[in-house]
């Protein structure tokens, strides 16, 4: 790590610390809360940390910057960086961990204007539907697809942002899967890419599909998240060798270097070459990451996505760490 990253990662473990941020375990259907500058307006619960406000999730309220941006002889972007945060409750322990301060600092330290917002989706329910008609609490492969794939253009399930959506407001969109993606059953020997099984054959299906989908946004860049992990108590051998057979393919067959898509390897940082989720790592009770591991991994994923921006996407460390 040069000087220039050690200094930022310094002030942004003071500002941490100053804060005193750090997620806790809560439900599934309660997202770690967020402690960055209050973004107005759009149809997501968000917030956005830049040092600087700027609008939220809906397509009215922002327009993307990738177009004006352009990038200094660091490889640093000289314009304002626009970041989506799309999370639900394990995504919102990391974020409540001290993403935003990361960034405050970087920014302070670097000159860049990299603002990222934190946005629950699918918000489950979006506005105008309840919890009974509203989508489910549910965000996997399946539903990437559903969501981004099968639904296109002014398209939309149930209220949710669609990717054309989401992408006229942002220029990275960082996504992942909370725990429950890892319950991997055995394949039933009919797989589709429609299918909301949770089995090999149907992610890898999805997976290509999504795949695809997001190369038909050439400038924008994505950050996804290999899978969080379950705890051993909350699984068994089999469906946890089957994700992360899933979360290795991903890595080392999906993910390729020159495209516009990067992998975060929050995995590997959860399970550090087991199966599992290590209970040190483990909220009290279930698979939620606790409040150490938030606070320790928060700077990870902060430096991966700014290597991603910066144009060390293909060649940084994929944990960030």
């Amino acid at each position: 790590m040069d000087a220039s990253l050690r200094i930022g990662l310094a002030l942004a473990l003071v500002c941490v610390a100053l804060t005193g941020c750090g997620g806790g375990g809560g439900s599934s259907g309660s997202p770690g809360s967020s402690s960055g500058v209050s973004s107005s307006g759009g149809s997501t619960s968000s917030s956005t940390s830049s040092g600087s406000t700027s609008s939220g999730g809906s397509t009215s309220s922002s327009t993307s910057s990738s177009g004006s941006s352009t990038s200094s002889s660091s490889g640093a972007p000289t314009g304002v960086v626009r970041i989506a945060y799309l999370h639900h409750s394990t995504g919102g322990n990391i974020w409540a961990g001290g993403v935003p301060e990361y960034f405050t600092a970087y920014n302070a330290a670097h000159g860049t204007t990299y603002e990222i917002t934190s946005i629950t989706y699918p918000q489950a329910p979006a506005t105008g539907y309840t919890s009974s008609t509203g989508y489910p609490w549910a965000n996997y492969p399946y539903d990437y697809w559903n969501l981004w794939v099968n639904h296109t253009g002014s398209s939309q399930d149930r209220g949710e942002l669609n990717l054309d959506q989401i992408a006229a407001n942002y220029d990275v969109i960082m996504f992942k899967h909370c725990f429950p993606v890892s319950s991997v059953v055995a394949d039933d020997g009919n797989p589709s890419v429609s299918s909301s099984t949770q089995t090999l054959a149907n992610y890898k299906l999805q997976y290509a599909a999504l795949k695809a989908r997001m190369a038909q946004f050439p400038t924008k860049k994505f950050v996804v998240w290999t899978g969080a992990a379950l705890r051993q108590a909350d699984t068994n051998a089999a469906n946890a060798q089957r994700a992360q057979d899933f979360f290795n393919w991903v890595k080392n067959t999906w993910d390729q270097p020159g495209d516009n898509i990067f992998v975060w390897d929050f995995y590997a940082l959860e399970t550090e070459g087991t199966l599992y989720l290590k209970d040190a790592y483990a909220s009290s009770g279930d698979s939620h990451p606790n409040a150490t591991f938030s606070t320790t991994v928060a700077p990870y994923v902060s430096q991966r996505i700014i290597d991603v921006i910066e144009g060390r996407g293909d060649t940084g460390s994929i944990t960030g760490h």
